[in-house]
């Protein structure tokens, strides 16, 4: 079929074209980029494996009424999950339309209508935001239709619903920041808040299991009074898991809401979409346009260790993908953090374990980032900069943020149990200094925009990781459990294993560092 050139169809079919290419990353010999091989292959196997545990699942259910509070229960929990990472994916989708994409100036000038536009890039977020779940859940509507279970059928309307609802959500949320803060601090703000979206449902799911016995039981209790109630199924709360089971009036009313929100964003925010887009791209001129007309003041007070710290820093924080996935991490410290403040029945080997994965973890990502990619490294080598000096400034700009996050609790363990906050102080310490260095001898040269896939070809470097976290950890767990009672002859030998371990491995970073050039 021949679409019109300029239309919404033409339109949605290069968007739709350009999301396939993107998630694929493949290149052909000729430039031309097209889905990669091994990951088609990956994705037909992963297909044909959901299919078949699919088929049994959907065959052990098959005696199960539809209105069985379990099934209610366990769809809704499906759901809440799902629905969180959307709108996670969602957010992170609608800032790459708005600021990183760089074609929409173009698109703009062109005749074609902003209302257009708009409709495609939000059906674009939408497509993206369902396809993953589609591929993990639209199995179970297909072995429902193949064993004459066609309830199953409502996996795809809710769905794709429940990923248009989160699309409009997130395509609001960033308009409105835009009104609020303006356009480059969105950037970083809606970066932050998906991945907030995405680590909040795994940090509540740790918080709850981190609770007294008593507040679980409640929780419990509410929630299964919540489904077992006599109108429990005339509760609006249930309406996505009923629709995702197939009952016809609750997959027309989801669908119904979905549409609606969708011709809402479109029709009601098209024109402030322009002017957000033409406020993103004539924020950087302004900004030199202000920095031009004052005279800068040259600051000279600062020394070289000083200054390389805070420009690594700097450089963290003006980067909005960077700083959401350095951010995810340090949120995975809460649950650790809540014990220590919180719980009376403080579980000191939980803490000193996870306090050493966590913080080596940290540490070793923000010391990939200072260390591994730098974005001017020639220029560092042809300055008069002393380069021991500027290596070791960024090895601390890496180590000095992990040490001052986990000091307070630490301070707070230790006032209340000094022998398990000098262990977790200990092990810590080590964790961090040990990760630091296997990064400063051990890392390969990379780029930032390339976080995710830091390990890649560094080996070494990962392995010598993986060790030391493991090794203090272990070490951690070890000496908190030591600081209740003594520990028997297998653990101390353990103990011991574990601390000559943890001070071997940044000595065998050191025999294989990469010698500067």
């Amino acid at each position: 079929m021949r679409l019109a050139p300029g239309s919404v169809g033409w339109l949605l079919r290069h968007e739709l074209r350009l999301a396939w290419f993107n998630a694929a990353g493949g290149k052909a010999a000729d430039g031309r980029r097209r889905p990669g091989n091994l990951a088609l292959g990956l994705a037909a196997a992963g297909c044909i494996v959901m299919h078949v545990a699919s088929w049994f699942v959907v065959r052990q259910l098959a005696g199960m009424p539809g209105d069985d509070p379990r099934i209610l229960l366990a769809v809704s929990a499906l759901l809440i999950v799902a629905t969180t990472f959307m709108l996670s994916s969602a957010i992170k989708a609608c800032v790459v339309v708005m600021f990183e994409r760089s074609d929409l100036d173009l698109l703009l000038s062109s005749p074609l209508p902003s209302r257009s536009i708009f409709t495609v890039r939000l059906l674009g977020v939408c497509a993206g935001t369902a396809a993953l779940y589609l591929f993990l859940l639209a199995p179970f509507a297909h072995a429902g239709l193949l064993q004459g279970q066609f309830r199953w059928l409502g996996i795809y309307p809710g769905v794709i619903a429940l990923a248009v609802l989160c699309s409009c959500g997130a395509m609001l949320l960033t308009l409105g920041l835009v009104r609020v803060l303006g356009a480059r601090r969105t950037r970083v703000v809606a970066q932050i808040v998906g991945a907030l979206a995405g680590a909040l449902l795994v940090i509540a799911s740790q918080l709850h299991a981190l609770t007294s016995r008593q507040t679980q039981d409640g929780i419990r209790n509410t929630v299964l009074g919540m489904v077992q109630a006599e109108n429990a199924r005339d509760n609006l709360l249930w309406l996505p898991a009923r629709a995702m089971l197939g009952e016809p009036l609750p997959v027309l009313l989801l669908g119904a809401l979905a549409c609606g929100m969708f011709v809402l964003t479109t029709w009601r925010t098209h024109r402030f979409f322009a002017r957000g887009l033409q406020m993103a791209a004539s924020t950087p001129s302004i900004a030199a346009g202000k920095a031009s007309s004052t005279t800068p003041q040259p600051r000279f007070g600062r020394s070289l260790f000083r200054t390389v710290v805070i420009k690594e820093w700097r450089l963290i924080a003006r980067d909005p993908q960077l700083l959401s996935q350095v951010m995810l991490q340090i949120l995975f410290l809460l649950p650790l953090f809540f014990l220590i403040f919180k719980r009376a029945d403080v579980q000191v080997q939980a803490i000193g374990a996870g306090l050493a994965l966590l913080c080596s973890s940290l540490t070793g990502a923000l010391a990939w980032i200072a260390l591994s990619a730098e974005d001017a490294p020639d220029l560092l080598l042809v300055s008069p900069a002393s380069q021991r000096t500027v290596r070791r400034a960024k090895l601390a700009a890496a180590m000095m943020p992990v040490l001052g996050l986990v000091a307070v609790p630490l301070l707070w363990l230790t006032v209340r149990m000094p022998t398990a906050g000098l262990v977790g102080l200990l092990v810590v310490c080590g964790a961090v200094v040990g990760a630091g260095l296997v990064v400063f001898w051990c890392g390969r040269p990379g780029v930032r925009s390339n976080f995710k896939g830091r390990g890649k070809g560094g080996l070494v470097m990962n392995v010598l990781e993986l060790f030391n976290s493991l090794a203090w950890g272990a070490l951690g767990w070890l000496l908190s459990a030591a600081a209740l009672g003594p520990l028997d002859h297998m653990g101390t030998l353990v103990a011991a294993g574990a601390a000559l371990f943890a001070i071997a491995v940044p000595g065998i970073a050191w025999m294989l560092r990469r010698r500067p050039v």
